[in-house]
């Protein structure tokens, strides 16, 4: 199927999204899991370990500076589901201001990042990827922080993981994202206007210390 970007963000709304069974699969289908995963944004799990890497201060974090390449990365592994017209699809609706990236960088090369979709006050996190040892994680937590700022009442990340468990994610029913989906859509947040805040605030505010 063609979609256009209008299209696109009236199925995110309806709770469900596309994907495809492989990068070289032309078609899409539709998904709407029966469990669905998220990350509560005041409930995410930073380990001791975790945080001391998020207190260094040998990389630098940014917004939107490199969707392309982020989106990039994200496919660039032995099994994907982003196929070109994903990609055409999310770098549309980047150029309309709704698709945003969080990248990580180290000595001026891309080690990790995280990219989706606002719709409301719901951030749809759609995938991550790690160059460099916690290069996702790091990602993760600034994003997670940066939204919970920004006034979002919902992280959805689709799936729940074991990586996305251990920081905190947990699965709730189709019936129950789309009652938190639903409530989201009927509030606004600021994710372009909310600037990001440092490593040590990002510690602060979510360590776990289990």
């Amino acid at each position: 199927m063609s979609l256009g970007a209008e299209q696109l963000l009236i199925a995110y709304r309806s709770g469900v999204f596309p994907m495809a069974e492989h990068r070289d699969d032309p078609e899409l289908f539709w998904v709407d899991p029966r469990r669905r995963g998220i990350i509560p944004l005041d409930g995410l799990h930073i380990s001791r370990s975790l945080a001391r890497r998020l207190r260094k201060t040998d990389y630098t974090v940014t917004v939107d500076t490199a969707f392309e390449a982020v989106i990039d990365a994200c496919a660039d592994r032995p099994e994907t589901w982003i196929n070109p017209e994903i990609r055409r699809l999310f770098l549309e609706l980047h150029q309309r201001g709704v698709a945003h990236s969080l990248e990580v960088w180290i000595d001026g090369e891309l080690i990790g990042g995280i990219y989706g979709v606002e719709i409301g006050a719901a951030f749809c996190g759609e995938s991550m990827f790690s160059r460099r040892r916690d290069g996702s994680k790091i990602a993760l937590c600034w994003l997670v922080d940066l939204c919970r700022r920004a006034g979002f009442t919902l992280f959805d990340t689709q799936f729940l993981t074991e990586h996305l468990a251990s920081l905190g994610g947990v699965e709730i029913t189709r019936m129950d994202y789309r009652f938190r989906l639903r409530d989201a859509l009927s509030r606004s947040a600021d994710f372009a206007g909310t600037p990001l805040t440092s490593g040590h605030e990002v510690v602060q505010r979510n360590t776990h210390t289990s």
